[in-house]
């Protein structure tokens, strides 16, 4: 997802009464990731809330803050049963994973002790810092949601210190209410963060009234923390064979912009790059004739690229012609942005890694 804010429809950590019709005014504010609470609504209320957050084209969140543990049990059942596309927090990530191993949901577990409702976090950075690292070390754990702003101690240096210690996606929540906070969240490194109660309390510089104004002020102070981002982008790298040297020039004319980010390549495109510019990191999958679109594909579709530069030659008909047409269409419906020659890469570059500091 970049460095982008998630939307929670909730206020003092429950999902709010009129989700629903709020959920129409964050639509028409521009906001794709959106999130509820465990607790708030029956379940009903929020299986439609999750289906028509779906069908706006939006990513789904919901995010536990049930303590006990046949709530979290239950919570987790719920998203599996509620298709949502990522499930926040909770603190028994072992139990949980034996129940969303088999779904494509993506799983942020809390790191560190969380106590209270509204919740919050406790211990030592350090302790939570090691928490946060046993918990990345699974398999089925696919990022972590540190509440760091409920965290009574140096908020900058706790978030810096997880995530430094993971290497898996951090997305900060609890209390962020201004731009000097976003900003924090970007410096540190996580990926993005969430907003709730602010919100819907109106605290952010808004140029129009109302909940719509506020997601488009949220949306221009991420857009402006975006470029101190300091956490590395997952951009996937192809080229037909016929523009291979085409996106090897690319990329060494882009190369100190790409250093420290994540290139996701099939086999030949990889080698290629690899050979090229030996200092960036370089993720090899198959080659695209036996799987590595698809597995790029798999990619794109639980949310793991911020991008996708295919170099394609339209002049000569390809084996792999249908596999583009489905790329092009999974960042279509997974709103990831797509290059497919080089001045739409540079826009790439110039939207996504220029200013920011990488790994």
């Amino acid at each position: 997802m970049g460095f982008d804010f998630i939307l929670m429809l909730t206020e003092n950590d429950r999902t709010i009464p009129d989700a629903r019709a709020r959920l129409e005014e964050a639509l028409e504010g521009g906001v794709r990731h959106i999130g509820f609470k465990d607790v708030g609504l029956p379940l009903a209320e929020l299986r439609g809330l999750a289906d028509a957050i779906r069908a706006a084209g939006g990513r789904s969140y919901l995010e536990v803050v049930s303590l006990d543990e046949e709530s979290e049990m239950a919570s987790a059942r719920a998203a599996v049963d509620l298709d949502v596309d990522v499930l926040l927090g909770g603190t028994r990530a072992g139990a949980v994973t034996a129940i969303t191993r088999h779904h494509p949901l993506r799983y942020y577990p809390f790191p560190g002790r969380i106590t209270g409702h509204p919740s919050v976090l406790e211990g030592p950075a350090e302790e939570i810092a090691a928490s946060a690292k046993s918990l990345a070390a699974l398999e089925h754990v696919h990022g972590l949601d540190l509440l760091a702003y409920r965290f009574d101690g140096d908020v900058p240096a706790l978030m810096a210190s997880v995530c430094a210690a993971v290497a898996k996606p951090v997305i900060v929540a609890g209390s962020i209410d201004s731009a000097e906070r976003v900003e924090a969240v970007a410096r540190a490194g996580a990926q993005g963060f969430t907003v709730g109660t602010a919100a819907l309390a109106g605290v952010f510089p808004s140029e129009t009234e109302g909940f719509a104004g506020q997601v488009r002020a949220i949306l221009a102070i991420t857009a402006k923390a975006r470029a101190q981002s300091t956490a590395p982008r997952r951009i996937a790298l192809v080229a037909h064979d016929t523009r291979k040297a085409h996106l090897r020039a690319w990329v060494l004319r882009h190369e100190a912009q790409l250093k420290g980010h994540r290139l996701i390549c099939t086999g030949g495109t990889g080698r290629v790059i690899a050979e090229t510019a030996p200092g960036l990191l370089v993720h090899r999958l198959q080659r695209g004739g036996r799987g590595g679109d698809q597995q790029l594909a798999a990619l794109i579709a639980t949310g793991e690229l911020d991008a996708v530069v295919f170099f394609a030659d339209p002049t000569v008909p390809h084996s792999g012609d249908v596999d583009l047409q489905a790329l092009t269409r999974l960042t279509v419906l997974h709103d990831t942005p797509l290059a497919l020659g080089p001045s739409g890469a540079d826009l790439l570059v110039a939207g996504l890694l220029d200013a920011s500091g990488g790994a």
